[in-house]
């Protein structure tokens, strides 16, 4: 059995995707995973599965897909890819919560950096199956658009170093 994190995309964020995390540790333990753990409300959860990545992403889909009337975007982890997310920040000296890793299915495309818009002094670097982003000046008066990060979800480093430990808590 592995240990694994599921992010959800555009999960109570904005005021979009209403969703209690008592909701999505229940849909979680209806598929069969195991020591299901929620953090914070923004649709981040930890568990434990003998399903391959493929599967679980699947599977959560469907269930939130019944549960919300529309397609829901998942993104699926094991503890030890998260745990390398963290590990591999390039921006290790930022405020943790002014730089965040979006989490992409696959790879970023070639051209993810020439499709970048509304860029002030925030700095992009590229990760395996993620794009980082850090925003000296904050996200919030930010206007920086890439466009490969779309169909991702985002979440701070702060966020994503609290998913890694939980994960390598989890029973497996």
């Amino acid at each position: 059995m592995g240990s694994f994190i599921a992010l959800l995309r555009a999960v109570n964020v904005g005021g979009t995707g209403k969703l209690p995390m008592s909701e999505l540790k229940a849909m979680c333990e209806e598929i069969g995973f195991s020591a299901v753990r929620t953090y914070i409300a923004s649709g981040n959860v930890v568990f434990a599965s003998r399903k391959s990545q493929a599967a679980i992403k699947a599977a959560l889909e469907k269930r939130l897909e019944a549960y919300a009337g529309k397609p829901v975007g998942v993104v699926v982890r094991s503890a030890a890819e998260m745990a390398e997310v963290a590990a591999k920040n390039p921006f290790p000296k930022a405020k943790p919560n002014y730089t965040v890793a979006i989490f992409l299915d696959g790879a970023p495309p070639a051209d993810t950096l020439a499709g970048v818009r509304g860029r002030h002094d925030e700095e992009i670097k590229l990760g395996r199956r993620e794009i980082y982003v850090h925003y000296p000046s904050g996200m919030g008066k930010s206007k920086l658009a890439i466009a490969a990060a779309k169909s991702g979800t985002a979440r701070n480093m702060s966020t994503v170093a609290s998913l890694a430990e939980m994960a390598a808590e989890t029973t497996t």
